[in-house]
C-alpha cells in the first residue's frame, strides 16, 4: 500500500514427491533422480537475481516435497540464498514436510539450521481418507511428526487439512479438526477437496453432475469449520487459513494477498514486482536448459494495469478478515468504492455478508463463504 515499505518474500519451488497424490495439480514429478542437476540450475537461478532483489524477511521452501531433501542439501539451500541476499534477523523461514520424511534428529536439525515454521502436509487424521487422497503417510505417523516438531523447539507448528470428500459425513471431518486441536498448532489450514481436471481423482468424480444439497453442504462443511477453531481461539483470517495468535499467520503467504513484491525460484514458481507478474516454465526440462545456456527460466509475464490491480485487492481483499480499507483503497487505485458500489455492500451488510466499520469492510462468516462470489462486482 501507499507510503509502506515491503519488503519482499522468497519462494523457492522444490518439485520432487515421492508418489503422486490423486487430488494435486502442483507441479511435481515423482522421480528424484534429478535433484542434484536441479539444486545446480537452482543455484545458477538464485545467483542471477541477487542485484534485483536485495532482501528477504520470509522464505518458504515448497513443492512438491521439500523434506524430500537431505538434511544436508537443505542446509546448502539455505546457506546459498543467505550469501545471495541480506535475510533479515527476524525472517520467517518455512518448510513444508511430509510426516513421513522426518523424524525426531531431523526436525532438531532443521531448527538449529535456522528453520523457524514448519507446515506438516497431515490432510486427514483418517486412515481412509488418507488412502483415498493417495498420501504416503499414515494417521500415527501425523501425529509422532506434529509432537516431534514441537520437542525439536518449533513454536510456530502449522498443518494442513482436506475436507469435503465424496461421502464424507460433518462428524468425521469434526473428529479431524479435534485431533489437530489436541497438539495445539499454531496455524491451521482447512482446503475443500477440489476436483481438478487431470489429476486421478478429479478424473474420477469431476464429470459427475452435482447433487441436491451439494452446494449447502460445502457451506456447511465451511461454517461448522470456521465455528469449531474460533471456538478454540483460533483467528479466521482468511478463507482457509486460521491462526492461535495473530502473529501465527502466515507472513510469507500475505505477501501473495497484498500486492507485497514476492521472487518465485524453480519452474512452475511466480514472482512479482511493481506492476509486473512473471513465472517459470512449468517444465523441469525447460528449466534445466535455460538454465544451463544461461537463460532466466521464465516461460511467460504480464504488466497489470491499475485496473487490473484494484480488482486484485478487492477479490483478495474480501477473502481477509482484515478486509478493505476503502480509503486506503481510493489512496492507492483512484476508485471510491463506497461512490460507485454503495448501494450494493449497504445490501451485504443487510444480509449479513460483511460489516462496515468505519472505513473498512470486512466479510462475516457468511460472506467468507461466498467470498468469490461477492468480488464479481
Amino acid at each position: 500500500m501507499a507510503g509502506e515499505k515491503q519488503v519482499p518474500g522468497l519462494y523457492v519451488h522444490i518439485p520432487f514427491c515421492k508418489t503422486k497424490c490423486g487430488y494435486c495439480d502442483f507441479y511435481s514429478m515423482a522421480d528424484t533422480g534429478l535433484i542434484d542437476d536441479y539444486l545446480g540450475a537452482l543455484f545458477r537461478e538464485i545467483d542471477s537475481y541477487r542485484h534485483e532483489f536485495t532482501e528477504f524477511d520470509t522464505i518458504y521452501l515448497g513443492g512438491g516435497t521439500p523434506s524430500l531433501l537431505s538434511l544436508g542439501q537443505i542446509e546448502n539451500l539455505l546457506g546459498r540464498i543467505r550469501k545471495a541476499f541480506n535475510i533479515l534477523p527476524s525472517s520467517e523461514i518455512t518448510i513444508e514436510a511430509n510426516p513421513a520424511d522426518l523424524g525426531q534428529d531431523d526436525l532438531s536439525a532443521l531448527h538449529d539450521m535456522g528453520v523457524n515454521r514448519i507446515n506438516i502436509g497431515v490432510q486427514s487424521f483418517d486412515d481412509s481418507e488418507l488412502a483415498f487422497l493417495g498420501r504416503r503417510h499414515n494417521s500415527l505417523q501425523a501425529m509422532n511428526t506434529l509432537g516431534s516438531a514441537r520437542l525439536a523447539g518449533f513454536d510456530n507448528i502449522g498443518l494442513d487439512l482436506i475436507y469435503s470428500l465424496p461421502g464424507q459425513r460433518i462428524e468425521k471431518w469434526k473428529a479431524s479438526l479435534a485431533k489437530a486441536l489436541a497438539f495445539g498448532p499454531e496455524h491451521i489450514s482447512c482446503y475443500e477437496l477440489e476436483l481438478k481436471a487431470g489429476t486421478p481423482i478429479g478424473l474420477r468424480y469431476g464429470q459427475r453432475k452435482s447433487g441436491p444439497g451439494t452446494e449447502e453442504r460445502r457451506r456447511t462443511f465451511f461454517m461448522k469449520t470456521s465455528e469449531i477453531l474460533e471456538d478454540a481461539g483460533y483467528i479466521h483470517y482468511e478463507i482457509s487459513n486460521f491462526a492461535l495468535p495473530m502473529n501465527k499467520a502466515s507472513r510469507h503467504n500475505q505477501k501473495y494477498w497484498d500486492h507485497t513484491p514476492y521472487l518465485g525460484l524453480g519452474p512452475s514458481a511466480h514472482s512479482f514486482r511493481e506492476r509486473r507478474r512473471w513465472w517459470n516454465h512449468e517444465s523441469l526440462h525447460d528449466y534445466l536448459r535455460d538454465l544451463k545456456e544461461g537463460r532466466l527460466p521464465v516461460g511467460s509475464s504480464e504488466e497489470l494495469g491499475i485496473e487490473e490491480l484494484a480488482m486484485e485487492a478487492l477479490f483478495l481483499g474480501l477473502r481477509m478478515r482484515k478486509g478493505i480499507d476503502l480509503e486506503r483503497y481510493e489512496l492507492t487505485y483512484g476508485r471510491n468504492l463506497m461512490k460507485h458500489e454503495g448501494k450494493l455492500f449497504q445490501e451485504w451488510v443487510r444480509e449479513g455478508l460483511v460489516r462496515l466499520e468505519g472505513s473498512v469492510l470486512r466479510p462475516t462468516r457468511a460472506g467468507m463463504a461466498v467470498a468469490d462470489g461477492l468480488a464479481l462486482l
